[in-house]
């Protein structure tokens, strides 16, 4: 073999390790579920500064940073139940539960994820108050991780202030105010989306779920059907009246109908098609796609052209 074949060699085995690395880290810091970050574009949509150019790639760059935050939360998540992913029947095949990615490793990834979501903030001046909230955002989802995910109800409540605060950091990027009913409509989906959550996970891990998430020991599917219920039905009306009485424009109104018939379908998702505890994968459904479509141009027309 010549000097060349071998320097050859080398560098393919290096260039393979190297793209390995990368594969497992885009996995632990689960690029999936970044769909979520979308939330801060609500405040664009419902200020009517969807068309403006410069609001439009603020919210887009808040928005990787907030990728990138969350990223490092999962990594973080992940080495706080490193144990007790290693017995779930899916989380154990996660790089850092598998041992694909050691422990100091993943704290020096969620480290460089949070500067370099810091670096963002300060070179593109998304000001102070965008970063207090992400702030506030990366505080709450550690708290989540350490403690909170272990106190029944706090952990589907921390939940939903973790999307309420995408939307709060989206607002105040494109307007003065922030109106408090995007806040509590924001509040009761989130709150649906991680009942559904829990819901799915009790069904999934039965007797054993206490094991791998303590709180889950304490719910009950009966009692979180009860709730998700409660919930939708808040979720219905708060939205109804939102659209009544926000100050918008009365056209609003025609996005109600879409809005139950995603609850509606989300709802079916979660008890027939096993999606409840992955949100993202709702879009893997044409119904809820469509429907989602819908609802952003009808949105979008209402608050552009129609205004406040």
């Amino acid at each position: 073999m010549t000097i060349l074949e071998k320097q050859s060699r080398a560098y393919s085995s290096r260039q393979v390790a190297f793209n390995s690395k990368l594969k497992d880290l885009l996995l632990e810091i689960r690029p999936h579920q970044w769909v979520k970050n979308v939330f801060l574009a609500a405040g664009l949509v419902f200020s009517g500064n969807f068309t403006n150019l410069h609001m439009l790639i603020t919210v887009f760059l808040a928005i990787f940073a907030f990728c990138l935050l969350s990223g490092s939360a999962y990594i973080i998540n992940d080495i706080i139940d490193l144990e007790k992913d290693r017995r779930h029947p899916q989380k154990a095949y996660r790089p850092l539960a598998a041992g694909r990615i050691s422990i100091a490793a993943a704290y020096i990834y969620a480290l460089l994820m949070v500067v370099l979501a810091g670096a963002i903030m300060l070179l593109f001046s998304l000001g102070l108050r965008f970063a207090l909230t992400a702030a506030c955002y990366y505080l709450l989802t550690i708290l989540y991780s350490v403690a909170l995910k272990n106190i029944l109800f706090v952990d589907v409540l921390t939940i939903a202030g973790g999307f309420v605060l995408r939307v709060i950091a989206g607002c105040v990027l494109v307007a003065p105010d922030i109106s408090p009913w995007i806040v509590i409509c924001s509040l009761l989906l989130a709150l649906f989306l991680a009942l559904c959550k829990r819901r799915h996970e009790l069904q999934l891990l039965g007797e054993n779920s206490g094991m791998h998430r303590t709180v889950l020991s304490m719910y009950s599917v009966e009692m979180l059907d009860q709730l998700i219920s409660v919930t939708m039905s808040t979720i219905i009306m708060a939205y109804s009246l939102y659209t009544f009485y926000a100050g918008h424009s009365p056209m609003l109104m025609l996005t109600i109908p879409s809005v139950i018939y995603g609850l509606f379908r989300y709802l079916y998702l979660t008890h027939n098609r096993n999606i409840g505890g992955a949100p993202e994968q709702m879009f893997t459904d044409k119904s809820m796609i469509i429907n989602i479509m819908i609802w952003s141009v009808l949105a979008i027309i209402i608050m552009q052209f129609n205004g406040r």
